[in-house]
């Protein structure tokens, strides 16, 4: 799985970003609960402005590992990216208030205090 990993990411740097996303499904295929492919799809699908598939992945991170605050900050990342990345306000502000939450998630989960 970390080869397919690594091989996306060799793609990604030179722009190819469907083998890219190939190479992460293509892992996601043998482990389906491999967090990281999950957060490279996140990343991998708003870059091609597939927004949707993108937080559905990144919200499977935080599915399969719940305590890492790192998960978290990604699904509120790629939530704020969604959110610029639409024409429909409902949509937006939908996407807004998952970064949100997400974020309060993260720091919850690092300790912090808002």
């Amino acid at each position: 799985l970390a080869e397919l990993y690594n091989e996306h990411e060799k793609l990604k740097d030179e722009g190819n970003y469907d083998e890219a996303i190939a190479k992460l499904n293509e892992a996601l295929e043998q482990d389906e609960a491999y967090v990281m492919a999950h957060l490279g799809l996140a990343v991998m699908y708003g870059k091609v402005g597939q927004h949707d598939k993108a937080v559905n992945h990144a919200q499977r991170a935080c599915d399969l590992d719940p305590n890492d605050p790192f998960n978290f900050t990604a699904m509120s990342v790629t939530c704020q990216r969604a959110s610029q990345g639409v024409d429909n306000a409902a949509d937006n502000m939908k996407f807004i208030r998952m970064a949100e939450d997400a974020m309060a998630r993260a720091h919850a989960l690092q300790g912090h205090a808002h």
